[in-house]
């Protein structure tokens, strides 16, 4: 008897399914959500039935179910496309600049060195005043890319033309000589003098004969003037 009943109810499941499954039809590719056992029509063993085509029959319960691989043997499931990966953005490195050298500058410079400080009158050995005015210039050499110094000699207007221009060579070289002797090269120093040539003071400035009064009033003639051409780089 209970066969019977169990037959009669499946029985009545299959009507009911298949008058509900005509209105809403099997489940399929337009359906909108997951089934469950509620929506599905099953048997006693709760399996579900199937069409001829394999397809669930839906037992009219709430929307149909979304389409899957249970109840639909042509079902594909889409591809879920991963989601992209964070790119990396790598900071802009820091431009590092070469700092630009400065460019040497050539210069000119003319330095004057009273020959009263550097010689006794009417003399050409260097006195010791005179050496350390040529030390502190030696200090002024340093950084500065040699090309030529030149020194030349100078006398007052006493005495003949050929012997001041012996005296005017002579403390000239007495200068060149130390130079050298203090880490110039020789070949980068030349020495000449000009005699009385080339006087500081102007006609009429020391007028008299030979006396204490006029040989101080001369005094700017009797001179060195060292004159050096080179490149110093500037800071």
């Amino acid at each position: 008897m209970n066969t019977s009943i169990a037959r009669k109810q499946l029985s009545l499941a299959v009507a009911c399914a298949l008058t509900l499954g005509f209105a809403s039809g099997a489940a399929r590719a337009n359906d909108f959500r997951p089934a469950t056992e509620r929506d599905l029509v099953t048997d006693t063993r709760t399996q579900v039935w199937k069409n001829g085509y394999g397809e669930c029959w839906h037992s009219g319960f709430g929307p149909a179910p979304r389409p899957g691989a249970e109840c639909d043997p042509n079902y594909v499931a889409q591809r879920v496309e991963p989601a992209p990966q964070p790119v990396a953005v790598t900071p802009p490195q820091a431009l590092t600049v070469a700092a630009v050298a400065p460019a040497p500058v050539r210069r000119i410079e003319k330095v004057t060195l009273d020959a009263d400080a550097l010689f006794d009158f009417d003399k050409s050995v260097l006195r010791p005043e005179g050496r350390a005015a040529l030390d502190g210039f030696v200090v002024q050499l340093q950084g500065v890319e040699l090309e030529t110094i030149t020194a030349i000699g100078h006398t007052d207007r006493f005495g003949s033309d050929r012997y001041n221009q012996a005296l005017s060579d002579q403390r000239a070289q007495a200068v060149k000589a130390y130079l050298v002797a203090h880490g110039v090269q020789s070949e980068r120093v030349r020495a000449q003098g000009m005699g009385e040539a080339q006087p500081v003071t102007k006609a009429g400035d020391c007028a008299g004969g030979k006396n204490a009064k006029v040989i101080a009033c001369l005094q700017p003639d009797r001179r060195v003037e060292v004159e050096v051409a080179g490149t110093r780089t500037t800071q």
